[in-house]
């Protein structure tokens, strides 16, 4: 999967919000957000589904749903970023994260869980 534009991330969005929808409903989720018009949120959806990142069904109003979730969309860009940002370390990703996020004591606590249960 190629790196998703911002206009694809906020479709996605629109999609896993609402689930299947036809184009006047995923127009409604991003017209306050984005100002697009019916045309093109169309064009969007069209790109995207050439792309496998949408698909459609075939019923009138066809409606339409993300072909991918957003934990493999996330997932992608956490490979891209730590590739290109870190040399490929996850190690480091997660160290500057850290050092420049501000994390509640439920985070921390939280974070320390989640690595004793990965056992790192």
């Amino acid at each position: 999967m190629a790196k998703l534009t911002d206009s694809e991330w906020k479709v996605l969005n629109a999609l896993w919000a609402g689930g299947p929808q036809t184009l006047g409903q995923v127009l409604e989720r991003l017209e306050g957000d984005t100002g697009w018009s019916r045309t093109t949120v169309h064009t969007y959806l069209t790109r995207m589904m050439g792309k496998g990142l949408v698909s459609a069904d075939e019923h009138s109003p066809r409606r339409y749903s993300a072909a991918v979730t957003l934990e493999e969309c996330a997932a992608q860009e956490e490979r891209s970023l730590m590739d290109r940002a870190y040399g490929g370390s996850a190690g480091k990703l997660a160290a500057a994260f850290l050092r420049s996020a501000s994390l509640t004591r439920e985070e921390r606590d939280e974070l320390r869980r989640l690595l004793d249960e990965m056992e790192v």
